[in-house]
């Protein structure tokens, strides 16, 4: 009996299953999705605008869904998962861009087979 009342509390929520508020963040976790699936790709090839568009609108997504009226839980958690592997895919792209080149600088990159 509790647990068909909390599925008919999650229907009728105003960002429940019947409301855009539900399905459009719902959605969005195919770009969080896409991202994760871009973690294979060399570092060469990620865009730092689309990285960073990723995921500082996430994080402002994710503040403005506790402030709103109902909260939408759904909207937190996707802007939380969407931001995270925009802040991971930046990371890579400066780790490749600047540490890596800056050791390579140094000499301290190149290992040869005589050394």
């Amino acid at each position: 009996m509790a647990a068909s009342s909390k599925i008919q509390a999650l229907w009728n929520h105003p960002a429940g299953p019947k409301t855009i508020h539900f399905w459009a963040p719902t959605f969005k976790w195919g770009i969080t999705i896409a991202n994760v699936a871009d973690f294979s790709k060399p570092p060469e090839a990620i865009s730092y605008p689309q990285q960073l568009a990723v995921a500082v609108s996430g994080l402002i997504w994710a503040r403005y869904s506790t402030v709103v009226t109902p909260k939408n839980w759904n909207l937190f958690s996707v802007s939380l998962g969407m931001s995270g592997p925009g802040i991971y895919q930046l990371v890579r792209k400066i780790r490749h861009d600047y540490l890596e080149k800056s050791v390579a600088d140094e000499g301290g990159g190149m290992v040869t087979k005589d050394s």
